[in-house]
């Protein structure tokens, strides 16, 4: 059972920062990848699912993902029906079912994992899923490159240890969770694997713009002072681009969102998904912002070396001036254009009290080879 290879596991720990996805590699120096979750918006529905993954491939998504879940082995139908609530609270108060029915209405059968893994490979679009139950670890195995925790299983290391000794990279995000509860799991699961892409998350699924208050994308900076040998994330549930985008700048390059072909759908995950065309420019403002994001090295770049001749100034003759003339600061104008040779302001000091080796006249740019000679007399 799992759990009981603990202290032989802390042995095989060793470092990594990029990790390979499939045939993408993840990190710092790579592009962003955009993870689809499909989730229960496939409404029971094989051919649904089968044409969200076209959608999300043609919208920029670099992986489908999915949930594999069992009703009763993930929920507790008395406990739920328990609760003071009443059986649902937060987001689920306006399920029309109880949890266990909405659970089990919307589980996937393992039937369809080779068919979506085969539609995927087929569109050219990475497959994965969340799975909340070991027989679900066990199944997916053959099927996918990488596993994804779900918040809710943040606390259960029993699991992800089961999960990190599949020996493949774990996604973990960290919604509704403790700093403790973080550092617990991602110490479990390093303990055995070192591939983790750590993912702030804020779970909460009723699409209010009041979420974006409690989203905290500086948590990233946090996770990266905690672990700065790990990939970073974000898994939102808000949305517009805002989110995607402050996290990509702190750092972050796994985004997964929950993706729909219709927000008016009925159903748990529809309201606060994003839809192909939101979702396609969510991709492409992050592609540009990448772009712009550019390196840490302050330089003249490329596109403005034309920029600093006719932005920059240099030194000018004020007026007529004659050779062997010594120049004071009223000889000097300090003007745009700095063509390449000239003199610029920083060097001013240093050409008052030289004497002139030929005659200028006024408005001419001003060059070294302009001077005579030191007297080291």
């Amino acid at each position: 059972m799992p759990g009981k290879q603990r202290n032989q596991d802390k042995e095989k720990t060793h470092m990594a920062k990029d990790i390979q996805f499939g045939n993408r590699v993840i990190g710092d120096d790579h592009p962003t990848y955009f993870i689809a979750d499909i989730a229960a918006n496939h409404d029971g529905s094989l051919d649904r699912a089968i044409q969200l993954i076209h959608l999300a491939k043609e919208a920029g998504a670099d992986a489908a993902k999915f949930q594999n879940f069992q009703a009763a082995k993930i929920v507790s139908d008395k406990g739920f029906r328990h609760l003071q609530s009443g059986g649902k609270q937060a987001h689920q108060a306006t399920w029309k079912k109880s949890v266990f029915e909405i659970y089990s209405d919307y589980s996937i059968s393992m039937d369809w994992t080779p068919i979506l893994k085969q539609e995927c490979d087929k569109v050219g679009i990475d497959y994965f899923s969340s799975p909340y139950d070991f027989e679900s670890v066990n199944h997916l195995d053959p099927y996918v490159d990488v596993y994804k925790v779900g918040s809710g299983d943040i606390t259960w290391i029993e699991m992800l240890e089961f999960i990190a000794r599949k020996g493949k990279p774990v996604l973990l995000a960290t919604g509704a969770a403790s700093i403790a509860d973080v550092q617990r799991a991602v110490d479990a699961i390093l303990s055995i694997n070192p591939q983790v892409v750590l993912m702030q998350c804020n779970t909460n699924y009723t699409a209010s713009l009041e979420n974006y208050a409690y989203v905290n994308l500086r948590v990233l900076d946090t996770y990266r002072a905690m672990y700065p040998q790990l990939v970073l994330g974000l898994s939102d549930h808000t949305f517009g681009l805002a989110t995607t985008l402050g996290a990509v700048t702190l750092g972050g390059r796994v985004i997964e969102k929950h993706f729909t072909d219709d927000n008016a759908h009925e159903g748990p995950d529809h309201k606060f998904a994003m839809n192909p065309v939101t979702w396609r420019d969510m991709v492409d403002r992050t592609r540009e912002l990448e772009r712009a994001l550019g390196c840490g090295n302050k330089r003249v770049e490329g596109n403005e070396r034309d920029s600093v001749v006719v932005q920059q100034r240099s030194l000018y003759c004020a007026r007529d001036l004659a050779k062997g003339h010594v120049l004071s600061r009223s000889d000097i104008d300090v003007l745009r254009p700095a063509p390449v040779g000239a003199i610029l302001p920083y060097d001013l000091d240093a050409l008052i009290g030289r004497q002139l080796g030929k005659e200028l006249k006024a408005g001419a740019s001003i060059r070294w080879d302009d001077l005579a000679p030191r007297d080291n007399g």
